[in-house]
């Protein structure tokens, strides 16, 4: 019953940080002017507005802020840390270096777009490939050195590529894509990055009692019938897909794979079966109001990646302070 009522209050949130994020901007939308366009009402401007700027670029954050939310919780569960990010393999850096590669090549925004998604899946692929013939078995330590040593590489293919690029035109377009922006964001690319997010998302939920029995241990998640190198690697496979989507839309944004399901887990249970849908909804609104401060606080817009970082770091410490407060003898 408490589960019920966590998840109801969640939605209404995130409901009231739609409606925020829809009515905030330079062209500022009542709630009477939202209903009326949404009903087939309202004035040109206001159909303009909301249609083609302000609801693709809410709901663009919606869908991004719960998939890296839910990836985080995922591989925190898979990896037995609650220290892992959604990019601990390498498929942010994976699909930055995509994405800057396209940028350099002149490539319209769609194939820069797909570069990114696609390079981000690669360098997973890469680093699944070499762990495993590392240690056949799949062991989750060598993935991750793996996963450290492939982000190295695209870490500095991104380097090179910005020294390459034009400092006119194509560096700056570069930085910015690397510090996270929905400023571009079109109806389409939220149909373009929706099919592969909600491919990754939905069998980590029908999955999730499974899944959760990884946080035991392998001996113990085998002992109880599921085959623990295959139920991570179907994790590892899933998180990913959702994270190179999101990443291909939205540009690198930190922290919310990280920090979204520590706080999930203050409000609700480290059971993954219940931390998944509450991480998940939390990052969606979550995402939503720090899109809508990112184009409210300034005349020019702040980047995403920034402002996750300013308010991801204060706020995580805080979360860990007060975890080693509450286990204190």
């Amino acid at each position: 019953m408490r589960d019920r009522g966590l998840i109801a209050l969640l939605v209404l949130a995130l409901c009231l940080a739609l409606v925020l994020g829809v009515a905030t901007g330079p062209f500022t939308l009542s709630p009477g002017q939202i209903f009326a366009t949404l009903t087939g009402g309202g004035d040109m401007q206001s159909q303009i507005v909301l249609w083609n700027i302000r609801l693709p670029r809410v709901l663009a954050a919606l869908i991004i802020g719960a998939a890296l939310a839910a990836s985080g919780a995922a591989f925190q569960t898979a990896f037995r840390n609650p220290l892992v990010s959604p990019d601990i393999l390498g498929v942010s850096v994976g699909a930055g270096f995509g994405a800057v590669l396209g940028i350099l090549l002149g490539l319209p925004v769609l194939l820069i777009q797909l570069s990114g998604f696609a390079a981000g899946l690669g360098v997973v692929a890469l680093v699944l490939l070499l762990s495993l013939s590392l240690q056949p078995g799949g062991d989750a330590l060598v993935m991750v050195l793996c996963g450290i040593a492939i982000s190295a590489l695209a870490g500095s293919g991104i380097a090179l590529v910005k020294l390459l690029a034009d400092p006119e035109q194509q560096l700056p377009a570069i930085t910015f894509w690397l510090m996270g922006s929905l400023a571009g964001v079109k109806r389409n690319d939220i149909w373009l990055a929706l099919p592969p997010i909600l491919l990754g998302f939905i069998p980590l939920l029908l999955l999730r009692w499974r899944i959760g029995l990884l946080a035991l241990g392998d001996d113990e998640a085998r002992s109880m019938g599921v085959a623990a190198g295959k139920m991570r690697l179907l994790v590892i496979l899933c998180a990913t897909l959702m994270t190179a989507a999101a990443v291909s839309l939205s540009g690198v944004i930190g922290w919310i794979g990280l920090m979204v399901p520590h706080m999930a887990r203050m409000i609700s249970s480290p059971r993954f079966d219940r931390l998944l849908p509450v991480a998940t909804l939390l990052g969606a609104g979550f995402m939503v109001l720090v899109d809508t401060l990112a184009r409210s606080i300034a005349s020019t817009e702040v980047p995403l990646g920034i402002l996750t970082a300013v308010l991801g770091a204060p706020l995580f410490v805080w979360i860990l302070a007060r975890q080693n407060t509450m286990v204190a003898p």
